[in-house]
């Protein structure tokens, strides 16, 4: 053979072996998998529709799209008039009851029971009279000097002042007695219901004022003021600023690494050099196919879970959907 074509034939060889030599653990399974150091996914944060929890006519709105808004921060109000008109109405009417509650509670006045012993005083006069008339008339009749229907109209009447002073003795006892306890209760109740009523009144008047329920940015104002709204209408959208989450993917070798509560960093192509502090906050159950939207140098049909990270302090720059890099703390010696 030509020596000149010897010296390449020689040199192929040669690097065959050496690649067949350093290949070895991986054709004898060993070393098939390198720990990752490194996860992809990209930025998640919430959004929330707001809308008034009553009907009514839309009165004021107080942010516009982009605006930073805080929590409590009062974002639009409604027409406040007829839930004021429906919390007056309600107010008078537990007043109403809660008097005619303590009315029955008291009972009569002094001056009503001593009304009623007059009284009852009286019909007993009227009776001591109606008995002696009575009397008279009967002594009278055996000599003819008063006839029967005399008599008989003078045992009526002491008949029926008879009855008359029962019913001023009974009035009497039951003003001294006081009210009944059904009586009561049932007015206990309905200044239950009258109470519930204004507080339910109140709270709709609360609700015509639309507060924001955490920080974040308005994203979209859907209405304007002088529309009528519904309580399922939308009447803003907010972009939560916190918290902000990494919705990543581990391969299934690499779970063992990963555990919730696990701190790790994440990187932003916008600030490659400045890391986000972040916390492994929830690891899926299921395995599912590599999305689209992660790129990752391993096959795309790998079987990996889905991570959930949570950054600590997030930055002005992670927008939603914005893809990240998540650093995993270095691997301990002589982990697997």
């Amino acid at each position: 053979m030509n020596r000149k074509l010897l010296i390449p034939v020689v040199l192929i060889a040669g690097a065959a072996a050496a690649g067949w030599w350093f290949d070895l653990p991986s054709r004898l399974g060993l070393g098939q998998h390198r720990p990752a150091s490194v996860l992809y996914g990209n930025i998640d944060i919430r959004q929330v529709s707001l809308g008034f929890r009553v009907s009514g006519r839309i009165d004021k709105l107080a942010v516009d799209e982009g605006d930073p808004v805080k929590a409590g921060d009062i974002l639009g109000t409604l027409d406040p008039t007829p839930f004021q008109q429906a919390v007056d109405a309600a107010s008078a009417e537990l007043a109403a009851l809660s008097a005619n509650l303590d009315k029955l509670k008291a009972g009569a006045r002094k001056t009503e029971i001593a009304q009623a012993r007059a009284a009852h005083e009286e019909q007993v006069a009227e009776l001591q009279n109606a008995d002696l008339a009575y009397e008279r008339a009967r002594q009278l009749r055996p000599s003819g000097t008063i006839s029967q229907a005399n008599l008989d109209q003078a045992s009526a009447a002491r008949a029926a002042a008879a009855a008359r002073a029962t019913s001023a003795r009974e009035a009497l006892a039951l003003l001294e007695e006081g009210s009944r306890v059904e009586d009561i209760a049932a007015a206990t109740a309905e200044v239950q219901a009258a109470t519930a009523k204004l507080a339910s009144a109140r709270t709709s008047l609360s609700d015509t004022r639309l507060l924001a329920p955490s920080d974040g940015i308005v994203l979209s104002r859907v209405r304007e003021p002088g529309a009528m709204i519904a309580p399922s209408d939308t009447a803003y959208v907010i972009s939560l600023t916190e918290p902000v989450w990494v919705r990543a993917y581990v391969a299934e070798p690499d779970l063992g690494r990963v555990h919730p509560g696990m701190k790790v960093e994440v990187f932003s192509d916008t600030a490659p050099d400045r890391p986000y502090e972040a916390t492994v906050g929830f690891i899926s159950p299921v395995a599912e196919f590599t999305p689209k939207s992660v790129e990752t140098p391993e096959l795309r049909t790998d079987l990996v879970y889905r991570l959930r990270i949570v950054v600590t302090k997030p930055g002005a720059d992670l927008r939603q959907g914005m893809p990240v890099t998540v650093r995993l703390p270095r691997a301990e010696s002589g982990a697997s």
